[in-house]
Formats: structure tokens, C-alpha cells, sequence
């Protein structure tokens, strides 16, 4: 069912990121980016979980080696951009931290690194959102809350997924299930305020109700998650796949936040 959801209102099983462009265009663009890396951290996270347990073992490597590549390509531009220096120390410190990560990521999945990956992967996202802040700080406009939120529901689609993931491991069901519960809090308040906005197109708040649809079947995956317990490989793979198709509508409304002008 989530499959075929996916082929009617996605159109593909995995998000693809828009045309790369040589550099960032603007402000707004700006914001869209640092917040992808945001995304991108969890993303990436989720992938390798998914590899140390054989879970879309094709899908998770082509999600794992696709952001990896769109996140340092986005790094270099993001820090190139930088307007202020209070930004292009936040991209260096940004750097040094994902040159960890990237090791990580790229050993030999297994759920024994699983503890030390995520550890890396929460430093990465701290600045990466510090980033993202900064950039909507420099941006100075109404707009660039709204990119900056509608981009961290991208983020939270990605972290939901993780954890659900890790929470397939050894010990890690208490701690995730906490962390999904309150990431599945703050995407809906987040939601409600991306309808309720006064800048929300007709194609905007159209893209919302898409998202809806899409978060109907994710919120179902999710919850099959078990007190105590941990979920097979069936829910793991829906939660995988749903993740996805979430992750690519609200890019979409990002996108569409991001070429507002006002």
C-alpha cells in the first residue's frame, strides 16, 4: 500500500534532490540549503541503519551515497556564500565535524558502530541547524521562517526514520521512541503553521495537503513500533519507503516557500 501511495502522488520511491545548481542564488536559496543539510544528516543516518540491518539494502546505498555527495557539495557552496563571519565560522566548525562523519558513514555498516555513528551525526545536525538559523537571521524577512520551518520537516520525516531504525538495535527502543514522539510533535505544530500562513500559495497549501496524505501512511508505519520491543524487517522497510515519499513533498513546499519574494 505504501508503495503504490508513493507511485501515485510521488511518482518514485526515492527523493531526489532538484537540478544541482553551481552556487547558492540567493537568501532564501540559502536557507533551502543550509536546512537540506539539516535533513541530509538524518538521511544519511537513517541509510546506514537500514545497511548494518539489511533493510533496502539497494535503496539505502543509493540514498547513503547520493547525500553524501549533495551534502559536501552543498557544504562548499553554503560556506562560499556566507555573508558575515559569525556564518563562515559556523560552516568551518560545520566541516571539521562532518569530516568525522563522512568516516562513519562510509565504514563498513554494523550495528556495533551504530552508537559512535549517531553521536557524530547529532554534532553534524546541531550546525547544520545553527547554520540554517544564522542564514534565516541574514534573510531578515517573514519568508525566511517559513523556508527555514517547512525545511525542518524535512529533517524531522528523516529523524522519525532513524530512530524508528535504531530502535531495532540493542537497547535502543526506550530512548527512540521518546525522540520519535517528540519529533512527531513538532512536525504537525509545524504544519498547522505552514497552512495558517498568509504566504501560503494556492499551489502552497495544495503541496500541504499532499504532505497530509503522504504523513497519513508514514504516522501508520511509525506506530508499529512495540513498547519493549523492536519491529521486523516489513515495518522497518515501510517506515523506510514512507519516509521518502514524505520527505519529497515537503521539499517540494519548501521550494516553493524559498522562490517567495515578500
Amino acid at each position: 500500500m505504501l508503495r503504490a501511495a508513493a507511485c501515485a502522488v510521488a511518482g518514485a520511491a526515492l527523493w531526489r534532490p532538484q537540478p544541482a545548481r553551481a552556487e547558492v542564488i540567493d537568501l532564501n536559496d540559502a536557507i533551502n540549503q543550509a536546512g537540506r543539510q539539516r535533513m541530509l544528516s538524518q538521511r544519511m543516518a537513517k541509510a546506514w541503519l537500514a545497511l548494518a540491518q539489511g533493510v533496502e539494502a539497494a535503496n539505502a546505498r543509493q540514498v547513503l551515497d547520493r547525500s553524501v555527495a549533495l551534502f559536501e557539495r552543498q557544504l562548499g557552496d553554503l560556506r562560499a556564500y556566507a555573508p558575515n563571519a559569525e556564518l563562515r565560522t559556523t560552516y568551518a566548525q560545520l566541516e571539521a565535524a562532518w569530516a568525522g562523519y563522512r568516516a562513519a558513514l562510509l565504514a563498513p555498516p554494523a550495528p556495533a558502530a551504530a552508537p559512535a555513528l549517531l553521536q557524530a551525526d547529532a554534532r553534524v545536525l546541531a550546525l547544520a541547524h545553527q547554520g540554517t538559523v544564522q542564514y534565516e537571521s541574514a534573510q531578515a524577512r517573514p519568508v525566511g521562517h517559513l523556508v527555514n520551518l517547512a525545511g525542518r520537516q524535512r529533517m524531522l520525516s528523516q529523524r522519525m526514520a532513524k530512530f524508528y531504525l535504531a530502535a531495532a538495535l540493542p537497547e535502543g527502543g526506550a530512548t527512540a521512541q521518546a525522540e520519535i514522539a517528540q519529533a512527531r510533535g513538532e512536525f504537525l505544530q509545524a504544519m498547522q503553521t505552514l497552512r495558517g500562513a498568509p504566504q501560503a500559495t494556492q499551489r502552497i497549501q495544495d503541496e500541504l495537503q499532499i504532505a497530509d496524505g503522504q504523513w497519513v501512511f508514514f504516522e501508520a508505519a511509525l506506530r508499529r513500533i512495540q513498547p519493549g520491543g523492536t519491529p521486523g524487517a516489513k515495518p522497518l522497510s515501510d517506515v523506510f519507503v514512507a519516509s521518502e515519499n514524505l520527505l519529497s513533498v515537503m521539499d517540494r513546499v519548501t521550494g516553493l516557500y524559498a522562490a517567495l519574494k515578500a
